[in-house]
């Protein structure tokens, strides 16, 4: 709890057993989360196992594989069901370090921002490298990144990182549902972040790269690539009046009861 603030922290896992018990040892230490909710994207080892060990923790399972997108809008849907007034995105590879979570919740619960992301990159690319981003991910990265910036008309050190909060308020405007079900999921949410007019607040992140950390290889990254800059574009034609995108609402759009008991 924060200010009278439910803390909710979400973790969209798949094949995460061997990291999960230290993600969320880390996360509880931080002393300011009320609640976990771990849904699981149908692994083929024992993270559920082991997930229904964890106390203070909501459980949920996909009896299929749905995709990384597709576990997050089931992770979001729960935490407001759950009454989360701040949601924390915490990957359970212990990619990112949970020690970051009070500074978010404290950008949030103070009103200064309404979603505050962790990244890699405002700590400068040797950091970045040192810590074990493959070059090409990062020179990736930083393309990316620029056409972004320029087509959406914001200025983010980074597009891409996985340690995200939200405010509750914010989450039930955005039309989660009309998002991809893969990875580009997340680069849709922050553009109907700026689409609203949100500001997006950051912080520098170290990352852990190791073998049990979840990544994708270079054809999936390719295509997730070419999904971002057509996300970037897609903007910017909406913006211009050229081109309608069902996912960027020209209104904000309040979540109705249905989304969210639609898990």
């Amino acid at each position: 709890m924060f200010r009278n603030k439910k803390v909710v922290v979400v973790m969209p896992a798949y094949n995460a057993a061997e990291t999960l018990i230290q993600t969320y040892e880390e996360v509880m230490a931080q002393g300011i989360v009320d609640l976990v909710i771990i849904v699981d994207d149908a692994s083929h080892d024992e993270t559920v196992k082991v997930a229904q060990t964890l106390p203070n923790a909501i459980v949920h399972v996909h009896e299929k594989n749905k995709g990384y997108g597709a576990n997050q809008k089931s992770c979001y849907k729960l935490a407001l069901a759950e009454g989360g007034d701040i949601v924390i995105m915490v990957h359970p590879d212990y990619q990112y370090t949970p020690k970051l979570i009070p500074a978010m919740v404290c950008l949030i619960g103070n009103e200064l921002y309404s979603c505050v992301i962790g990244s890699r990159i405002l700590g400068g690319s040797k950091r970045a490298i040192k810590q074990g981003m493959p070059v090409w991910k990062y020179a990736a990265n930083r393309f990316l990144t620029a056409v972004e910036n320029a087509l959406m008309g914001i200025k983010l050190s980074e597009f891409h990182t996985g340690y995200r909060a939200f405010s509750g308020e914010l989450l039930k405007r955005l039309p989660l549902d009309k998002n991809s079900d893969d990875f580009i999921f997340d680069n849709q949410m922050l553009a109907q972040i700026a689409w609203l007019d949100y500001q997006i607040g950051e912080i520098s992140c170290p990352t852990k790269y190791f073998p049990e950390a979840s990544s994708i290889g270079f054809r999936r990254s390719v295509v997730y690539g070419v999904g971002c800059l057509r996300v970037a574009a897609q903007y910017w034609l909406a913006k211009h009046r050229i081109l309608k995108v069902d996912y960027l609402s020209s209104k904000p759009v309040e979540l109705a009861k249905e989304f969210i008991n639609r898990v």
